[in-house]
């Protein structure tokens, strides 16, 4: 099968231009051995590569460019799937962009097309390469330093190490989780992460019960969550508890049950942020939209969970106007190497902006990750890299150091909000 690729990179600072012409012959040696055609362009800073052939041979051409530290930022753009190439003469063409004009280079490179068919740029893929030639998306270019430009290191007084034991007659117990601003050292929520008492996930253990009680359930359980929240003292902390939507109209009363268990556990509305899921179909839109009026009226928060993995949408946005919206960890995972889940993290910034709704970036694992992430506009982050859920207890915070500034005693804490964002982009 015919497999398409197309990337972009940064040049490596350090390595001198006139290495180029030397990496283009290895590539083409490399890519007549492996069946792999398609053109490079170059604008003096970045590499723009589109490769074509059978797709195991792609990817293990790719894998190795990846590799290659004579480059860095690696996006992959595209990949797709086609009946025939567009450029199968070369190995692999360099267009250098300095020694054309936009129109002039652009006109060159269909000149090189193969198909049987005159390329134009109604071709997704040359798409691409147009927008690259014009520089439409140079903007979002985010350029971020290496993971190990950073430390993580652990604050014990950021979090208090507390550990209790909450006694439920229900199968479930609840770990804490922090949301944070890393820069600014802060913490903005607690969230209750609801963990099985037996193998498997929540989820799971809740699937298999009858249908009437996975609701109910869900619901009660949290009140061992208020009631953890109580042990543990989180005073005026926010505290953030997940429901199933439709919990909240199949089980009578739901909003009273909820009102009721904050209150006798020491909690006010004001601090609670109820996160429903995407990951589950909701069959009675307008009893669940009338639920949420009242726990907005109450002093509830609300929050999107799994925004962009579930069933619904976007249309949660126009029925439901949360306060915030949690990206699903399926999109920030290696964000910042693919260039479909950037698009689609700038478009939730963009939207959720316009409504002023706060964005939470989740399942947050690597430097990088955050890195790009704050580059692009999020400013609240939940995942392993700062803390992992600690169950019945709050976990210490691993905040964020600059490698080299750690030795003089500076660290990031230190900046204002406005000013952490020039940080991050000069730190490189």
């Amino acid at each position: 099968m015919l497999s398409t690729l197309i990337y972009r990179s940064h040049f490596a600072d350090d390595v001198p231009v006139k290495a180029l012409e030397e990496m283009v012959v290895k590539a083409n040696n490399n890519n007549e051995l492996y069946g792999v055609t398609g053109i490079l362009l170059f604008n003096g800073t970045h590499f723009f590569q589109l490769l074509e052939g059978p797709e195991e041979a792609v990817l293990s051409i790719y894998d190795g460019i990846c590799n290659d530290p004579r480059h860095h930022n690696l996006v992959e753009l595209l990949r797709d799937y086609a009946p025939a190439r567009r450029f199968g003469n070369t190995g692999m063409e360099l267009f250098d962009l300095r020694e054309y004009g936009q129109e002039s280079v652009l006109q060159a490179v269909l000149d090189r097309g193969t198909s049987k068919y005159q390329l134009t740029y109604n071709d997704r893929a040359l798409q691409f390469l147009r927008t690259f030639v014009e520089a439409r998306e140079k903007e979002n270019y985010f350029e971020i330093p290496p993971a190990n430009y950073w430390d993580f290191v652990t604050d014990d007084a950021s979090c208090a190490e507390s550990e209790t034991t909450v006694t439920d007659t229900d199968a479930f117990s609840f770990a804490m989780q922090p949301i944070i601003d890393p820069f600014s050292c802060q913490t903005d929520s607690l969230e209750a992460v609801m963990q099985c008492s037996y193998e498997g996930s929540p989820l799971e253990h809740l699937s298999q019960l009858a249908r009437e009680k996975i609701y109910q359930a869900d619901l009660h359980s949290k009140k061992a969550a208020f009631a953890l929240a109580k042990k543990l003292g989180i005073e005026g902390q926010r505290l953030s508890v997940n429901l199933l939507p439709m919990s909240l109209v199949m089980v009578p009363n739901a909003v009273n049950f909820l009102l009721g268990e904050i209150e006798a556990y020491g909690l006010v509305p004001e601090q609670i942020v109820v996160e429903i899921t995407e990951n589950e179909v909701i069959s009675r839109i307008e009893e669940v939209e009338t639920a949420i009026k009242q726990l907005k009226a109450a002093g509830i928060s609300l929050a999107i969970d799994n925004f962009g993995a579930g069933y619904a949408g976007l249309s949660l946005l126009v029925r439901f106007q949360p306060d915030r919206v949690k990206i699903d960890h399926s999109i920030i995972r290696d964000v910042h190497k693919s260039g479909p889940k950037q698009a689609i993290v700038q478009a939730i910034i963009k939207c959720c902006s316009s409504l002023e709704i706060g964005v939470i970036a989740t399942g947050v694992e690597k430097a990088e990750e955050w890195m790009w992430l704050e580059a692009a506009g999020i400013f609240n982050f939940q995942g392993d890299l700062f803390a992992k859920p600690k169950l019945n207890g709050i976990p210490a915070v691993a905040w964020p150091e600059k490698s080299w500034l750690k030795t003089i005693g500076f660290t990031p804490c230190s900046l204002s909000s406005a000013e952490h964002f020039l940080f991050l982009l000069r730190a490189y």
